[in-house]
């Protein structure tokens, strides 16, 4: 009987330590559990960053291809008609006469409210 005894503790402690030393998967005892870990992390960035750059190429396609359509629009558009020039007016030479001395009459009359304006301005602080 304690035979039986000292042979189930034995079982009981056996399966305690086995359980014990449990590994993660596809992880043999041979192989350190940290460096695993770190392959893991290595290779998870290394998918992440083929996936950023799968995104990062298909936007720059999808870039060009929106140029590209939009080019394909701006050349298919009617181009706008050209307008000719107005030919200018024939006018009297009195009339001419007129009308360069109102454009020489309002040009003094500008630069006087512009002088006037800087003399405000430059005016001494109170």
């Amino acid at each position: 009987m304690t035979a039986v005894r000292a042979l189930f503790a034995f079982a009981v402690l056996a399966a305690g330590s086995a359980q014990a030393q449990s590994w993660p998967p596809h992880v043999g005892p041979t192989v350190d559990p940290h460096r695993h870990q770190a392959d893991q992390h290595r290779y998870e960035i290394d998918r992440l960053r083929a996936q950023a750059d799968q995104r990062e190429a298909f936007a720059r396609q999808l870039q060009l291809e929106t140029r590209l359509n939009r080019l394909e629009i701006e050349a298919a558009r009617q181009p706008e008609p050209v307008q000719p020039s107005p030919s200018r007016a024939l006018r009297s030479p009195e009339e001419e006469r007129a009308l360069r001395e109102s454009a020489t009459e309002r040009g003094r009359a500008t630069a006087a409210g512009v002088r006037q304006i800087d003399a405000w301005l430059d005016r001494p602080a109170r």
